[in-house]
């Protein structure tokens, strides 16, 4: 299977057709898997036949590839991959910081390394053989930790920026202070000021300030 493809006859929930198109019936939480591109890299024997099955009747955008290929591919939204001891070193972003939502996929064929799956850092498990509620539940699991991860990391850069610019503005304000003798309160109203005048914000001021001081000391 090259490149992603989509069943649309195929959808879960389906109840009746109306001019040769399939009617959804299923809950709204459904369609929020609709599109999804899914990277299918397990063997296409019967379990991983089913897979791909499974989630192109939820009318994901499925990739398969088999060999697993050296590195896991970003340009997907999940991607489901059999559980191997090497798989770590086969994913292409940095603990912590996933590119897409991994479900690793256990053939059960020896015992559960729990180390292995926790060095993963997976946003799920899916163990064969597999039925359609275990395929939509872990899927839509995965995609949601993944989001909820993707959230609380987009805060905390917003806090560390946050942070930075403190700091920035307090020491360019003790510059101000130091150099122009001037009081705290004053000193922050010409931040404020020359932000205003030139339609930047005062941690750009702070920043501008403090570097000008670093180059010339």
């Amino acid at each position: 299977m090259n490149g992603f493809s989509r069943d649309r006859n195929g959808t879960a929930g389906a109840s009746r057709k109306d001019g040769g198109h399939v009617q959804a019936s299923g809950p709204s939480s459904v369609k929020s898997l609709w599109d999804l591109k899914v990277a299918v890299i397990v063997e296409r024997n019967d379990d991983g036949e089913r897979l791909v099955r499974e989630l192109q009747r939820l009318r994901c955008q499925v990739h398969h590839e088999w060999p697993m290929p050296p590195q896991i591919p970003v340009h997907c939204d999940v991607a489901f991959c059999a559980l191997s001891a090497d798989l770590p070193q086969r994913l292409p972003w940095i603990p912590g910081e996933p590119g897409a939502a991994l479900v690793v996929v256990d053939r059960g064929e020896t015992p559960l390394d729990l180390t292995l799956l926790h060095n993963c850092a997976a946003h799920g498990v899916l163990h064969y053989p597999i039925t359609t509620r275990s395929v939509q539940a872990v899927l839509s699991l995965a995609r949601s930790h993944f989001l909820y991860e993707r959230r609380l990391r987009g805060r905390i850069e917003k806090l560390d920026e946050s942070l930075r610019t403190m700091r920035s503005v307090e020491r360019a304000k003790s510059l101000l202070i130091r150099v122009k003798n001037i009081t705290e309160e004053e000193a922050y109203n010409y931040l404020r000021r020359q932000a205003m005048e030139r339609r930047v914000t005062i941690g750009a001021v702070a920043g501008a300030i403090v570097d000008s001081y670093d180059l010339l000391s």
